[in-house]
């Protein structure tokens, strides 16, 4: 099994997708886009092709304790795959036949690299990120600025009129939605991939608070409320709703809104972003279960 106690910047991610894949010959990777700076949006699937769950993390740039989860539970999903083994509690190789599991490991590839490296990863938009970055240095946006999870259209003007609000204006670190729905090409290869398959239902992974976030606007299936607390009862973790400034505009929103089908936010961890790399094995731990139940449910 890989060694996930790395940082999981690009070149990181880049060698642990292609072991994988070279390990077990039934992964499914493809690509749904490309970032800002033209870095690959990596889609990677197990299991049943027509009944799939998907999993997304690495939102933000500094919650890429996320990235390093979802990919470590997907590496045992197809060990246990090949194997038969358990992973948590469960032997899901059974389920995996029943329902497959879709990931996107990192949805914002540039903030990431960003959080990790610094401006001088924003290539051409260096000058952007440091100029954003002096009243906030946890960068969360992708490499224009834009915050992705706020770019989503699901509640979204509703959501800029709060941001200009509270003076968000122009391109940030965090909390800037952009100057219309979907105009950022990371969120576009997400809502696409979406669109091109038939998801049960999807998780979005964030960070931090262990907290479940399940419900948007009057079209949430109940199965949402039915799963989240199936989920908090494995993990701990609380159903809450969130601030108004993280209502509206984000992927869970736009994905129960547009096809009315279950979907949730989970905040992986406690403390501040980004949350140490010394949290990931004690957090994953608590998150594992709840990770199979997200498939198996």
């Amino acid at each position: 099994m890989t060694d996930y106690n790395v940082m999981p910047d690009y070149q990181t991610r880049r060698k642990i997708i292609n072991d994988i894949c070279e390990k077990y010959s039934f992964v499914h990777h493809s690509f749904a886009g490309k970032s800002v700076c033209g870095r690959c949006i990596d889609v990677l699937h197990i299991g049943n092709t027509k009944n799939c769950v998907l999993y997304c993390a690495g939102f933000h740039g500094s919650e890429y304790l996320t990235v390093t989860a979802v990919l470590k539970f997907f590496e045992q999903c197809a060990d246990a795959m090949e194997n038969d083994s358990v992973v948590g509690r469960y032997k899901i190789r059974d389920f995996l036949r029943e329902k497959g599991l879709t990931i996107v490991p990192c949805v914002n590839p540039d903030g990431v690299e960003i959080a990790i490296h610094g401006s001088d990863a924003a290539l051409k938009y260096k000058a952007l990120v440091e100029k954003a970055s002096k009243e906030n240095k946890v960068w969360q946006a992708n490499a224009r600025g834009v915050d992705i999870n706020h770019n989503f259209n699901a509640g979204w003007n509703e959501l800029k009129n709060r941001e200009l609000s509270m003076n968000i204006k122009a391109p940030s670190a965090t909390r800037f939605g952009g100057n219309a729905p979907e105009s950022e090409p990371e969120t576009k290869a997400l809502t696409n991939l979406c669109k091109r398959n038939n998801f049960d239902r999807a998780i979005a992974f964030h960070s931090q608070g262990r907290e479940i976030y399940c419900s948007f606007g009057k079209h949430t299936p109940v199965m949402s409320f039915r799963l989240a607390s199936v989920l908090s009862q494995a993990s701990g973790y609380n159903i809450s709703v969130p601030e108004d400034i993280a209502t509206g505009g984000g992927f869970k929103d736009w994905f129960i809104e547009k096809f009315r089908r279950p979907a949730l936010t989970i905040e992986m961890g406690k403390g501040k972003n980004p949350l140490p790399l010394s949290d990931f094995e004690p957090e994953y731990k608590i998150m594992l279960n709840m990770l199979c139940l997200g498939v198996i449910v």
